[in-house]
């Protein structure tokens, strides 16, 4: 085994139909996974904030490093958009849509985390926008983590989707500076391929 495939990738001459397509069900199956942990890791930390916590009243932790600061987001970070609720959801759709889309060549399992931390995210804060107060295509989003300061002096309030999306939109990013291809195999710079 080779560092990429211990990576959880596969190199260009490791591409038979049946690795490949071995690799393709382990990939897929690590994205769906990461994905349902986000939402659900999301979902019970919101329940447990709008039942633990009161607007207006943050808890301070770790010294004043974190407050537990509950809000309803109508918009985006720092309630960006407010006044166009309805735009978000929209938004996320067309995000799944990709991620969707780019499953068919999915073949990295970094790259399934990635995708599945995205995809976890994005239905987090979808569900809050569907499901929550005051409606469908208009519900708030529930954010509960302020860094240094209890209302989002230095950083906005976020959420445990919040953070699966940036991290996973970090992650993307590196691999694909990195050359790890969705596909498993790894990009090569000119340089090598002509000398």
């Amino acid at each position: 085994m080779n560092a990429d495939e211990a990576a959880g990738g596969t190199t260009a001459t490791a591409s038979g139909p049946g690795l490949s397509s071995g690799f393709a069900r382990r990939a897929v199956a690590v994205l769906a996974i990461t994905a349902l942990l986000a939402v659900v890791l999301d979902q019970v930390v919101k329940e447990l904030s709008t039942k633990g916590l009161t607007e207006g009243e943050p808890v301070r932790i770790l010294g004043g490093l974190v407050y537990l600061s509950l809000l309803r987001n109508s918009g985006a970070a720092f309630s960006l958009g407010s006044g166009y609720t309805w735009v978000f959801p929209l938004v996320t759709i067309v995000v799944i849509g990709w991620i969707t889309f780019m499953v068919r060549k999915l073949r990295s399992v970094p790259w399934a985390i990635a995708l599945g931390l995205v995809l976890g995210g994005a239905l987090g804060n979808l569900g809050d926008r569907l499901f929550r107060a005051p409606g469908p295509f208009q519900g708030h989003v529930v954010d509960m983590i302020s860094l240094f300061g209890p209302y989002g002096e230095h950083f906005a309030v976020f959420n445990i989707a919040d953070s699966c999306l940036s991290v996973g939109v970090v992650l993307a990013v590196l691999l694909e500076l990195t050359g790890r291809q969705r596909d498993g195999s790894r990009a090569t710079s000119r340089k090598a391929e002509t000398a």
